[in-house]
């Protein structure tokens, strides 16, 4: 369960590299399973340390946000769901 979990936070880290372009950046888990970061490894933490949920929702929340791609066909699906609610 542990690898889990550090699985899904150290993914979380590398989406915030690849949108904020800063390979630096650098997780670590204390002895009691909590999560932070830091800009890089020897750092000072930029949180504290936090449970994976909220480290995973705190490192989603930093830099420039992905912006999700539309076809036309997802807008027409959302048009005849809003019809077929009213």
């Amino acid at each position: 369960m542990a690898g889990a979990r550090s699985t899904r936070a150290s993914a979380a880290v590398d989406r915030l590299k690849r949108r904020t372009g800063v390979t630096s950046y650098s997780m670590a888990r204390t002895g009691d399973g909590l999560f932070f970061l830091s800009e890089k490894p020897g750092a000072p933490p930029l949180c504290a340390p936090l449970e994976l949920d909220e480290f995973v929702a705190f490192v989603n929340g930093l830099g420039p946000q992905e912006v999700k791609r539309i076809s036309k066909h997802d807008v027409e699906f959302e048009k005849q769901l809003v019809r077929k609610k009213t």
